[in-house]
């Protein structure tokens, strides 16, 4: 059997204790929705210890002065950031694999007016005989004089 923090492991006593509350107060957050625990074939409530560590935060978070509501709306909102973090590593690994598999990658190259030109895998950009200079004040630089011998 394969267990990890989302295994029902304790009954309402055990788990009133981990959490330092009362078991009535499981009860109660339980019909009011902030923490469900699993139940067994004899309706009896077995937490886990996701479930541990989400009583722990409420009694925090009531501690600070939150009412109820508020904590299940932060719970709320910390459970869909949980499920998009997740989501978003999932398609980052599609893609990376993605990637890997593909066949050759897009190579592009910078056009001299900031243009950009796509270049197929092994082909080298056209190299351009232009000199760029470069004046760190800003102004337009003097003109060349040609150098007489």
């Amino acid at each position: 059997m394969d267990m990890d923090e989302r295994t029902p492991l304790f009954a309402i006593t055990a788990a009133a204790e981990l959490a330092g509350m009362h078991p009535q107060t499981l009860r109660q957050y339980d019909r009011l929705g902030l923490v469900s625990p699993t139940r067994t074939a004899g309706r009896t409530r077995r937490y886990s210890m996701k479930d541990i560590v989400q009583l722990r935060e409420i009694s925090r978070l009531s501690a600070e002065g939150l009412n109820l509501e508020g904590i299940r709306r932060i719970l709320d909102l910390e459970s869909q950031v949980d499920v998009l973090q997740r989501r978003v590593r999932d398609l980052e690994a599609t893609l990376a694999d993605e990637l890997l598999q593909k066949s050759g990658r897009r190579v592009f190259a910078a056009g001299s007016q900031g243009d950009v030109i796509p270049l197929r895998t092994g082909e080298r950009a056209q190299k351009q005989n232009q000199m760029v200079l470069w004046n760190p004040f800003g102004r337009n630089p003097a003109p060349l004089k040609k150098l007489e011998s």
